[in-house]
């Protein structure tokens, strides 16, 4: 097989490179993958924390419905309800760009999937820990917030990892609305230069680069926020 990595440094006819349209197009993917993870973290974080609250029946069963909902519809059908759909029953989303609908939409999906990491962190935590909060003179909200969360989200930031990762690598279907990130891209330029392995070896290393770096700033932040005493019972528990 003949490489032409050559192929990067040609005009695309729009008077750039296709090694400038490329990395236009990584940050695009940067972009829609960042905004949908700040997205789903908040919602994620409230929904997961909806279905745990004691005597609030009503919000358990919004937080629920949340989770099944966004859950159980494939990803790319809810993309082009928010492209298509939504913008025709409420003409006030039509002036709405194709970028935010795809970040709602990947935002939302992730969000129940966090929601559910949430619940599993909190219901983990040993019972005390609610009761400590009461003890103190808190709120329901001010032991969710200093006690119950901070504890929770370490716990669950390994899957925490994962999810990010997978909204990296999901943030790829945004091309099935026309949005330019790394896998239009490669598309396109596959089909303008004929080029494929290149085009797309270079993309799947920018993908991987890219989890790559998701993986480690998690790692970073897990060693960070580990709590003392739980690292050392399980170091004890290991060595028996």
């Amino acid at each position: 097989m003949n490489w032409d990595w050559k192929v990067f440094l040609n005009d695309d006819g729009g008077g750039r490179t296709y090694l400038e349209w490329m990395f236009d197009a990584w940050g695009w993917t940067l972009a829609v993958a960042g905004s949908a993870w700040l997205v789903a973290m908040v919602l994620g974080a409230l929904m997961g924390t909806l279905r745990t609250l004691p005597n609030h029946p009503w919000l358990v069963r919004l937080g629920n419905v949340w989770v099944e909902l966004f859950r159980n519809i494939p990803l790319l059908v809810q993309i082009f309800i928010w492209y298509f759909v939504v913008p025709k029953m409420f003409p006030a989303m039509q002036r709405v760009p194709g970028f935010v609908l795809v970040v709602l939409a990947l935002g939302f999906f992730t969000s129940a999937r966090i929601a559910e990491q949430v619940r599993a962190g909190i219901e983990a935590l040993p019972k005390g820990q609610r009761y400590a909060g009461m003890a103190l003179g808190f709120t329901t909200a001010q032991t969710y917030r200093y006690v119950i969360l901070p504890m929770a989200f370490r716990m669950i930031l390994p899957p925490l990892t994962s999810e990010s990762m997978n909204l990296l690598k999901n943030s790829s279907v945004a091309f099935a609305v026309s949005i330019a990130e790394l896998t239009m891209f490669a598309m396109q330029a596959q089909e303008e230069t004929s080029r494929g392995v290149e085009i797309y070896l270079a993309v799947t290393a920018l993908y991987a680069v890219s989890a790559f770096a998701v993986n480690r700033l998690m790692a970073l932040v897990e060693k960070k926020l580990q709590i003392p005493g739980m690292v050392m019972a399980g170091m004890a528990g290991g060595g028996h």
